[in-house]
């Protein structure tokens, strides 16, 4: 499965780059031959040493072609970044506080719930399976109790060189995306994107997590409401005891 999904993406990325050639593109390769945070696969016009003349007019050369593969290869392996993200593996107690109404002055909703996060695929991915019980309104305006579940997928994408998340429950039907960054001197995630909350309504948001220690880490959660940005989430990660 491994290999034919690298051939697959060898054969997309050999297409694009194709028509990159017969259109003239202006997107250019990184300097030093390294992927650009543009999430394209830079494809030299003429390779080293050679005319590219073998190849007929907008297609690239076996020569070019060998080096899409090689680069693909480079791009499909492991690094520091999946390593940190490994690092997170096992299962966390959760500290739940909401705020509904974005204010933080006011008293939270509170709620427990347990996360479990296990690398995949050789450690290329993180999935993050969270249950809980927290109270929610009712048709008839009151509050219940339900049961909560959610499922989070993180990883390092090595050719937008970014970490990117995407994160589904059964609160709804949509699955949100983000990408962010880690800041190794604060030990700090920063995680952007956008949701559809009800049809047209697309709201920016924000998420924050920094990992205190080994065992602890802390999740902040903010929305873009109105064009001001306003917490509304906070959850304290503890590490479950073995």
């Amino acid at each position: 499965m491994k290999t034919s999904l690298i051939v697959t993406a060898f054969l997309a990325a050999t297409s694009l780059a194709a028509s990159s050639f017969a259109q003239e593109s202006t997107i250019s390769p990184a300097p030093g031959g390294k992927a650009s945070n543009s999430g394209t696969v830079p494809v030299p016009a003429n390779p080293a040493g050679g005319t590219g003349a073998s190849a007929p007019t907008g297609q690239p050369s076996a020569a070019d072609m060998e080096k899409m593969m090689q680069q693909m290869m480079e791009l499909s392996k492991l690094n520091e970044n999946h390593k940190l993200l490994a690092s997170l593996d096992g299962t966390w107690n959760c500290n739940v506080k909401m705020w509904m109404d974005g204010d933080t002055s006011k008293k939270p909703d509170v709620s427990k719930s347990t996360a479990v996060r296990k690398s995949i695929m050789d450690g290329r991915y993180v999935i993050m399976d969270v249950t809980g019980k927290m109270e929610m309104p009712g048709p008839d305006g009151k509050k219940k109790e339900i049961t909560f579940k959610g499922q989070g997928t993180e990883g390092y994408d090595n050719v937008k060189k970014k970490f990117v998340g995407t994160w589904m429950d059964n609160m709804g039907t949509g699955i949100m995306m983000s990408e962010g960054d880690y800041d190794p001197t604060t030990k700090t995630f920063t995680y952007t994107g956008e949701m559809e909350v009800m049809p047209g309504m697309k709201q920016k948001i924000r998420e924050v997590v920094k990992v205190t220690d080994k065992d602890h880490m802390d999740f902040e959660y903010y929305e873009d409401r109105g064009g001001q940005e306003v917490k509304t989430m906070e959850i304290a990660y503890t590490r479950a005891k073995k």
